[in-house]
């Protein structure tokens, strides 16, 4: 007989499974999950206040954490000052703060066309003397996918040099090296994915990606079957996570269809994505696929959205607690300081037969 690899447990529910209470001496490792924290370079601003408190809270909590994962939007523009206020406030915890570990979103690395960013990038016209609104609008057409160009690496060279520059940018502030990598971590294994083109909403994964992706999957189940995997990626899957709806617009990855049925192979995959801010009381933060793989939408540090398509002031993000046989995934209001009764998740996990 066959089964998911993740069977989802609760209480007002009748399963196969016998109920079971977390015990914390039991606990094997433990991470947490933030995402879209859209750093100004204003240390008063709402959204660096939230970072902060959020980093007071797994400081406080979470000393033997395996990291925090990141799921993209660390900055609001991708800009210095802003990854400065991500050092600065990091320094406030220092050795109290697990490490961090960040896939890059739309907002760190994608085409947004502000002011600040063609000051940033001044420096760059020198590389075919061209003058910078020029590059700028040649950078923005090619980013927005009007050549239909297959990888990055094939867009002319000043559009890739500034491409690269914010890619490397992003590495260099968050301890990161490429677009794309992986980290094992207490024995467990931690993917992140990232956009291969600069693009202002989306995300575009390379067959190179795909490819690498399926290989570091299939090494993970090979070594350890019977292990959770861990996948981090800004945007979420059409459809799945709360804000990926249709009718919301709140998806964007253009090789969905590819990933979807890459995912479809390993069940043992657990999906993290942001994107999209929507709390975590929302009917889909938790999404299971037909093959069984588990996606979560992390809501966002920053500030919340609703169903109701609104702005809603908050921060919120995931505790996540692995155990011999379980994994149990908690919801934390960051600003208040709250466990989010109504988003605690527990699976019993294993062998699929």
């Amino acid at each position: 007989m066959t089964r998911s690899f993740y069977q989802p447990i609760a209480s007002n529910l009748i399963t196969s499974e016998p109920q079971w209470i977390p015990n914390e001496h039991e606990r094997i490792a433990s991470f947490q999950v933030i995402t879209d924290t859209h750093l100004t370079a204003d240390p008063k601003h709402l959204y660096n206040q939230h970072l902060e408190l959020a980093f007071n809270d797994i400081s406080k909590l979470a000393q033997d954490s395996l990291g925090i994962m990141h799921a993209g939007d660390v900055t609001d523009h991708g800009l210095p000052a802003e990854y400065a206020e991500l050092q600065r406030i990091r320094s406030l915890y220092g050795e109290h703060l697990p490490a961090m570990y960040s896939t890059s979103g739309n907002h760190d690395v994608g085409d947004l066309g502000w002011k600040e960013e063609m000051e940033e990038l001044e420096g760059l016209v020198s590389l075919q003397g061209q003058a910078l609104p020029e590059l700028w609008g040649q950078y923005r057409q090619e980013a927005a996918g009007l050549y239909q160009m297959p990888s990055v690496t094939e867009v002319a060279e000043p559009v890739h040099q500034l491409w690269l520059h914010r890619l490397g940018s992003f590495n260099e502030a968050t301890a990161t090296e490429g677009a794309y990598y992986q980290k094992r971590l207490g024995g467990y294994v931690f993917i992140f994915l990232g956009t291969e083109r600069p693009l202002a909403k989306d995300c575009h994964l390379s067959a190179m990606q795909l490819e690498w992706l399926q290989q570091r999957l299939q090494a993970a189940v090979t070594a350890s079957p019977g292990k959770p995997i861990f996948v981090f990626l800004h945007q979420p899957l059409m459809n799945t996570v709360a804000g990926s709806l249709e009718q919301q617009g709140w998806y964007g990855v253009e090789q969905d269809r590819e990933l979807k049925q890459l995912l479809l192979e390993y069940p043992q995959v657990m999906l993290f994505s942001g994107h999209t801010h929507w709390q975590l009381s929302s009917p889909h933060t938790m999404h299971q696929s037909a093959a069984g793989t588990v996606m979560f939408n992390a809501a966002s540090v920053a500030y919340l959205w609703t169903d109701e398509d609104e702005y809603l002031e908050g921060s919120q993000g995931y505790y996540v607690d692995i155990y011999p046989a379980h994994i149990v995934v908690r919801g934390r209001d960051f600003a208040a300081g709250r466990w989010l009764e109504e988003a605690v998740w527990t699976f019993a996990y294993g062998d699929t037969k």
